[in-house]
C-alpha cells in the first residue's frame, strides 16, 4: 500500500509562494525519483500544498534528506505543516 507525504508550507507573501512552486516543479521529479506521483497546488495566495506518494514508508524516509535539502533552500517560509498516511484511495480517470 502506497503512503502519502502531503506538506502545506505558508509563506510570507504571495510572491514568496509563487517563486516557491516555480522553484519545485520543474525539479521535484529529479529531487524525488522513487515518488510514485507528485502533486502541488497552489492553495490561497500564500499557500503551497505538496502530496507525494510513495511505495512505501521505507520509500518515504529515503526522500527525507531531499525533502529537507529542497525546503531549506526556500526564502520566506512563515509555517510549514506535513501529514503522513496510507493511501486508502487513488483513482483517475
Amino acid at each position: 500500500m502506497s503512503v502519502a507525504r502531503i506538506t502545506t508550507v505558508t509563506f510570507e507573501s504571495n510572491e514568496a509562494a509563487d517563486i516557491a512552486a516555480a522553484a519545485y516543479v520543474p525539479n521535484a521529479p529529479s529531487d524525488f525519483p522513487e515518488a510514485e506521483q507528485l502533486i502541488a497546488v497552489k492553495s490561497e495566495g500564500n499557500v503551497n500544498i505538496s502530496v507525494t506518494l510513495y511505495e512505501s514508508n521505507e520509500a518515504m524516509e529515503r526522500a527525507t534528506a531531499a525533502k529537507n535539502k529542497v525546503m531549506d533552500a526556500i526564502q520566506g517560509i512563515v509555517s510549514v505543516d506535513t501529514k503522513v498516511g496510507p493511501v486508502t484511495l487513488n483513482h483517475s480517470n
